[in-house]
Order: structure tokens, then C-alpha cells, then sequence
């Protein structure tokens, strides 16, 4: 297996495995390497549906597809769909799922219809970003707790499309989809490297301080998460297979290929509730 940096800090294409038949050695070496570069791209990969979940089970615990919406289908009710035909957009950055108490800890996701052209991803490195503000706003960063709501986002899909009912998610069916506190500096749980866990799709608010205190924070450290120089940006390509930390990324799918028709499949592995500094 051989791995190209994307940056010094930040993502790396990895080559020579064939993610269908790795063994599990290799995949051991992928699974460190996603904690240590945070973003992987495999490309020229033979993964179906049902690839995809062998290769997630092997690397961790599934997740259902997504809280509220179910899966691509009966056979497959882990895959969640990002269809543009049906509304499958997501041009906002955001880390995936944190409107739970237990966020996924990582994601898989596969390109099965490309747009002839556009539509790139592109990934923040929210370790980095924090490591990059100066001392005194992280010291205010790290004793500051934020709302994360999925409401916005899904509540009229919950309540209309799926009949108030949602998928199975650690243990429990989603009913309703209750604002969660988590910790605005994330301690990760392996490397014990801080990053900023707070994200335009679905933080709401900083607890105890103003509205207008807590936009500014907030527009401050999203500003700062996603400068260039902490961002990849991927161009899909047939067969393509990128694999992210949800732990230490947030990411944002360009929405700028028109009327053309745009379907990837994701996964998504169990995860833990965040932990802060203090």
C-alpha cells in the first residue's frame, strides 16, 4: 500500500489495495492511516452495495443509513443515497450526523453517477485549524460547549416522509430530533489531538453567552476551519472511494453541475459522544 500526501498535515491518495479483497493487514494499515491523515482517496475501486457494507463491517461497527433517512433499499439499510434527483445535496460544510449524541465516527463514500463535470468534495482539517488559532481564542474555544439541532436539515423530512418514524440509531427509533450539547474543542479519542467539532449544517448556538456573542464566535472559527490552507478538494472519478475521520473533519460537496445527475453511496461506522478538554 503506498500513500500520496496531499499536504504536509492532511489527506493522502492511497494506491496498490484493491479494498475488496484486502486482507486484514492491509486494512489494519488503512484504518491507522485514517486517523493519521484524516481523509483517504482510493481510486479505480470494484465496490457495490454490497462491497461497501463488507468492507464498513470489517473496518468498524455500522451505523443505519443515515437518523432519519432510511436506506437505499430493503437489502442495503445502512447505504445512504446523496441523490440529486432527489434533493441528495450537500453543499454546506458539515461534519456528518452531530445533531446525535453519538456522532459516526467515520464515513465511506462512493461515487456511482458523476456529473460530466464539477461536483468535487472538498475536506477541512479541524485539527489543524485549531492548532492554528492563536492561544488565546483556543483557551476560549476549549471551555465553550455548542448546540448542534438537526431540525433545520431533517425535521420536515422526519415528520413528513418518514411518518415520524426514522431508522434505528443506537438502540433507538428516532421519533423526534432533540438539540444535543457537544464540546466546541473535540478531544479525539485515539490520538488525544484537540480539533474544533462545531459546523455550519448543524451547530445552532454557543451555550451561555448572547446571540450575537455566539454568531460572532461562531463565524470566527468556521472562517478560520475552512481557509485554504486547511482544506483537500477531490475530483470524483468513476470508481472512487474516499474514507474520512469524522472526528477531526468536516467536508462540502460543490453543487455546481446544473441539471446533470449526481448519486453517491455512504456509509457511515458507529461512533462515540464526544469528549472536550475539560
Amino acid at each position: 500500500m503506498k500513500l500520496d500526501h496531499l499536504g504536509p498535515h492532511f489527506g493522502a491518495d492511497v494506491h496498490d489495495i484493491d479494498l475488496d479483497r484486502a486482507t486484514d493487514d492491509e486494512l489494519a494499515e488503512v484504518r491507522a492511516a485514517l486517523v493519521e491523515h484524516k481523509v483517504l482517496f482510493f481510486e479505480g475501486q470494484r465496490l457495490d452495495d454490497d462491497g461497501q457494507v463488507r468492507l464498513g463491517r470489517r473496518l468498524g461497527e455500522l451505523t443505519a443509513s443515515h437518523p432519519v433517512v432510511g436506506g437505499v433499499d430493503e437489502a442495503h439499510p445502512e447505504v445512504y443515497a446523496l441523490d440529486s434527483a432527489d434533493n441528495g445535496f450537500a453543499d454546506v460544510w458539515h461534519t456528518d450526523v452531530t445533531f446525535m449524541p453519538r456522532p459516526p465516527l467515520g464515513s465511506i463514500l462512493r461515487a456511482v453517477v458523476l456529473p460530466p463535470s464539477g461536483g468535487d468534495t472538498s475536506w477541512a482539517d479541524s485539527q489543524l485549524a485549531y492548532a492554528s488559532l492563536s492561544a488565546p481564542v483556543r483557551a476560549l474555544a476549549d471551555r465553550l460547549t455548542a448546540v448542534h439541532d438537526g431540525n433545520r436539515e431533517f425535521g420536515y423530512y422526519l415528520a413528513q416522509r418518514r411518518g415520524g418514524k426514522g431508522s434505528v440509531w443506537d438502540g433507538e427509533v428516532v421519533t423526534r430530533l432533540d438539540p444535543v450539547e457537544h464540546p466546541v474543542v473535540r478531544v479525539h479519542p485515539e490520538t488525544g489531538r484537540k480539533g474544533l467539532f462545531v459546523n455550519p449544517g448543524f451547530t445552532s448556538h454557543i451555550v451561555g453567552v448572547s446571540e450575537a456573542e455566539s454568531r460572532g464566535i461562531l463565524d470566527l472559527l468556521y472562517a478560520h476551519l475552512t481557509k485554504p490552507e486547511h482544506i483537500v478538494r477531490h475530483r470524483w472519478r468513476p470508481g472512487d472511494v474516499a474514507m474520512w475521520d469524522n472526528r477531526s473533519t468536516a467536508h462540502y460537496a460543490n453543487r455546481d453541475y446544473g441539471t446533470a445527475h449526481r448519486v453517491m453511496h455512504r456509509i457511515t461506522l458507529r461512533g462515540d459522544a464526544p469528549v472536550g478538554p475539560h
